[in-house]
């Protein structure tokens, strides 16, 4: 059966890839340095992502704001990944306000897991 833990999981380790991806791409392409960002951002948030969770399904965190948030911070790091990526390779946006707004989804995402971890079963 295919959970939202499997779901998120996934992503996180695609992030992890897409992250390295980006880096090398990078570094060999002699692209802007957004490319070298974006492939960052991915790389801290994976991790992040892998241990909300694990916190989760420990019950460390409350279920279904956690849920919520990882999908957030899920979102949020992908948007604002892609726009500065595509900015670092083809010197345009992906849309007008594309990361901000990605970057309030990851806030959003992060405050999530604060309420995530204040509403929690277990301490």
């Amino acid at each position: 059966m295919i959970t939202a833990t499997r779901i998120h999981l996934t992503i996180a380790m695609l992030m992890g890839l897409s992250g390295v991806t980006l880096l090398a791409a990078g570094t060999h392409s002699g692209a802007s340095d957004n490319v070298q960002i974006a492939g960052q951002m991915l790389l801290f948030h994976a991790p992040a992502v892998i241990a909300a969770c694990a916190a989760r399904r420990a019950e460390l965190l409350a279920d279904w704001p956690a849920r919520l948030a990882i999908s957030l911070l899920i979102l949020g790091v992908a948007l604002f990944s892609t726009d500065l990526a595509v900015r670092g390779f083809h010197g345009e946006r992906l849309f007008l306000g594309a990361a901000p707004a990605g970057g309030f989804m990851m806030l959003g995402g992060w405050l999530g897991l604060v309420i995530a971890a204040l509403f929690a079963k277990r301490a």
